[in-house]
């Protein structure tokens, strides 16, 4: 019999939970509301991949204006 580990990958959600309504994304972890809302039903190989997607996300969308 195998043994299967369960692999919990923390929460991309930093707190600042604010929906942009231009983008559609969280202004914190720049998740949409769908994604938000699927976090805990995928699989961690799925959340792993939506956490590489919102680095890149984070950084198309970085302001060094500032």
């Amino acid at each position: 019999m195998t043994e299967q580990i369960a692999v919990e990958i923390k929460s991309p959600c930093i707190g600042v939970c604010a929906m942009d309504d231009l983008s559609g994304m969280c202004q914190g972890c720049y998740r949409t509301i769908d994604e938000i809302k699927a976090w805990w039903d995928m699989a961690p190989a799925a959340q792993q991949g939506l956490l590489q997607e919102l680095e890149q996300r984070q950084l198309d969308n970085a302001d060094f204006d500032d």
